[in-house]
């Protein structure tokens, strides 16, 4: 799989997506902060979410939190985190600038066609939007890998989803997720990881919602294909995401742990010949026989005379028993060490 410049393989960086969702919450100047933030950070793309309230929802849907009473019903939330055509070409045009992928994800059929005007390099399906076969079936025909999430799937259900999108010529990649906000470190499933890869034999990911750093560090450590984390300025702001979110500080950490984690798999160590470049070291860090005391010449050495300090160079301490009973033919003082050529050949 390739999206735009970057290959998704065993070989690469994991694919790191932050997510704004709704964090903006609905601020176009706030949307653009995002992007500036997302930019230091090392991340490869950020990622919103493209909500039409009349396409995606009615007065019907519940709250899955509790909102500002600012909202009368979830419609009118989702209606205030729309934007015009005209600002989310704005939005992708600024992340280009700054070398950031712009993903988004649709809600809703008409979402997907303003998307595909932008210009999609992905498109990547929110844990909801799996049994929305239609939405998907329009993506497929727009093209581009597909990224879904799995947060309330079982099996069966991913498996009917894969298996479609692959049927179809599409190329695909599986998420393991928890519709839990936020997912606790005991539901995040990293095992999924690897049984994704047994299962359907397509890049993996995750998409975290815990807004603790350590499912992530865990999924790179995995060496998941893509990482999807929730960011925001703080967990304190207002939002639905916000406790299931990452800081800018701990998204940076987890940008610089993907790169490290690549250089690390990438260069595999030959244990005898990196020992070979660290002789010097070893020389100073390992030990030969010293006495513990002054010891005159003539003395007839025994055990209890002599004990180990560094450097090497003399006597090992495995070859004690060769120097037990010998007699010194020159004086050695406590701080050196003992050497063959300080004993009586004849001794």
């Amino acid at each position: 799989m390739k999206i735009k410049n970057y290959n998704i393989d065993d070989n690469a960086e994991t694919f790191i997506i932050a997510e704004v969702a709704q964090a903006h919450d609905g601020s176009l100047g706030l949307a653009h902060s995002f992007i500036d933030a997302v930019a230091k950070t090392g991340a490869n793309a950020i990622k919103f979410q493209t909500h039409i309230a009349n396409a995606e929802s009615t007065l019907d849907e519940e709250f899955r939190i509790p909102m500002s009473s600012q909202y009368k019903n979830r419609w009118e939330y989702w209606k205030r985190m729309e934007f015009t055509r005209k600002q989310w070409f704005e939005l992708a045009s600024h992340a280009n600038e700054k070398n950031l992928i712009f993903l988004s994800s649709p809600f809703s059929l008409e979402a997907a066609k303003l998307l595909a005007d932008i210009g999609m390099p992905a498109w990547k399906i929110g844990s909801g939007e799996v049994f929305n076969l239609p939405l998907i079936d329009l993506i497929i025909e727009l093209g581009g890998p597909i990224l879904l999430s799995s947060g309330m799937s079982n099996w069966k259900d991913i498996e009917k989803v894969v298996n479609h999108t692959k049927n179809k010529g599409a190329e695909v990649a599986l998420f393991q997720c928890t519709s839990n906000y936020p997912t606790s470190l005991e539901d995040v499933g990293l095992n999924i990881l690897g049984e994704i890869k047994e299962r359907f034999n397509i890049p993996n990911g995750l998409s975290d919602h815990s807004g603790s750093p350590w499912p992530s560090i865990a999924a790179i450590a995995n060496n998941a294909d893509f990482l999807e984390v929730h960011v925001n300025f703080d967990r304190d702001m207002y939002g639905p995401d916000s406790s299931s979110s990452l800081n800018l500080a701990e998204l940076s950490m987890i940008c610089h742990a993907s790169k490290a984690f690549k250089i690390m798999r990438s260069n595999p160590v030959d244990k005898d010949k990196s020992s070979k470049k660290l002789e010097k070291t070893k020389f100073l860090f390992t030990k030969s026989l010293s006495p513990i005391n002054n010891l005159p010449a003539g003395t007839i050495l025994t055990k209890d005379m002599l004990t180990q300090k560094k450097p090497s160079g003399g006597i090992c301490s495995d070859d004690i028993n060769k120097v037990l009973g010998k007699r010194l033919k020159v004086a050695v003082p406590s701080n050196r060490i003992l050497k063959y050529e300080y004993l009586e050949s004849n001794s």
